[in-house]
């Protein structure tokens, strides 16, 4: 499996039990270090899910019409917020994660946003060097009683507009 062998696409409201299974693969490997509150924040119910289109886009990645990952956003007035962002154990590894980063730069870009943003968990660093990797840095400390009861840290990326983004 390769990121080149995915196609990242728009979901469609028929993904969302695929979606919702994606999230739980990949965040039960960590369900220990969430408060029970904090887990069903990422690892949503299929109709938790299909309440999300009305918000934002959904993408997903699929190869053969087998959804491995999935990405989330939210527009809001300072930023373009990146939720619910997961890859299945399986396809970890793979180069997924940064086409689906891509997804959503190319996203921002095309709508006007020049800044995105992202809250993580401190104990998911493969996530937060994958974020890295992508130019995301440090934007603050997030306190437990801030999110559920863990503590995490949001992360943002500045963006270059350019008349070629246009």
């Amino acid at each position: 499996m390769a990121a080149e062998d995915m196609q990242i696409r728009l979901a469609a409201a028929a993904d969302a039990d695929r979606i919702a299974d994606v999230l739980f693969e990949a965040f039960s490997q960590f369900k220990e270090h969430y408060t029970p509150g904090a887990f069903a924040a990422v690892a949503p119910k299929p109709d938790d899910i299909r309440g999300r289109f009305a918000e934002g886009p959904i993408w997903v990645a699929a190869n053969n019409e087998n959804i491995v990952g999935t990405v989330s956003v939210v527009p809001e007035p300072e930023w373009l917020y990146i939720r619910s962002m997961a890859v299945s154990p399986s396809a970890q590894g793979f180069g997924i994660g940064g086409k689906l980063i891509e997804t959503v730069e190319k996203y921002a870009l095309e709508t006007g946003f020049d800044r995105l943003y992202l809250y993580t968990t401190n104990f998911l660093t493969a996530a937060i060097k994958l974020y890295e990797r992508n130019g995301f840095t440090l934007d603050r400390y997030t306190p437990a009683e801030e999110w559920f009861g863990v503590p995490g840290q949001g992360m943002d990326k500045k963006l270059i507009v350019s008349r070629a983004n246009l």
